[in-house]
């Protein structure tokens, strides 16, 4: 995000009202979009909802410039907090104003949207690794030994799975997201209320401890 004024380009003036996605990671980019005002959330939507916070920016600021530079799609996703006021450019107008740019400058920028780019990925990454080691570390904390299985560890899911998301500071998405990829990895098994532990070893490693 930079926090420069807008170019003298056409540009479309708009209002996004509170939810409104504004920047789609599976969308390409055909805008330039620069917020003059309102507040926006970046992170990484999962079946419409923010599952991975990565912050909250203010306008005035250039919203995609570094995707518009590349002529790429976004890393993350972004939804307005507040009532938003916009101004979106055609991407060939923007372009074509880069093209005006010293090609010295034009270089700077390309790099810094190329390291942008990986700074976002890298946040997205570690997001939801944490989000995976909290809900290892909770499920070994709440394993009991499986009566069916001697030797074997079990959890009782006692509680809705939106309490339990809430303890670990993640959306009921996320948490269901995250013990599909635990049992797509053998580390968890069983549906409902049960899920057994089949390798508390490999979900300790997981978990970090």
């Amino acid at each position: 995000m930079l926090a420069c004024p807008p170019f003298d380009l056409p540009g479309e003036k708009r209002i996004a009202e509170r939810g409104t996605v504004l920047m789609d990671s599976h969308a390409d980019t055909t805008h330039a979009v620069y917020v003059e005002a309102g507040r926006v959330v970046l992170g990484r939507l999962q079946q419409g909802h923010m599952a991975h916070n990565m912050g909250v920016v203010e306008g005035p600021l250039w919203l995609n410039a570094g995707c518009a530079v590349l002529g790429e799609r976004p890393i993350a996703d972004a939804v307005a907090d507040t009532r938003v006021r916009l101004v979106c450019v055609p991407l060939p107008a923007f372009q074509s104003c880069m093209q005006t740019l010293p090609s010295a400058a034009r270089a700077v920028l390309q790099d810094m949207a190329r390291v942008h780019r990986l700074q976002i990925h890298m946040g997205i990454s570690r997001a939801a690794k944490a989000a995976e080691a909290r809900c290892a570390e909770w499920l070994l904390a709440n394993a009991r030994a499986d009566e069916k299985t001697p030797g074997a560890m079990a959890v009782q899911l006692s509680q809705r799975k939106r309490l339990i998301a809430a303890q670990l500071g993640v959306t009921p998405e996320t948490f269901s997201r995250v013990l599909r990829q635990l049992r797509e990895r053998n580390l968890v098994s069983g549906t409902g209320r049960l899920l057994r532990l089949p390798d508390p070893d490999g979900l300790r490693k997981c978990a970090g401890v």
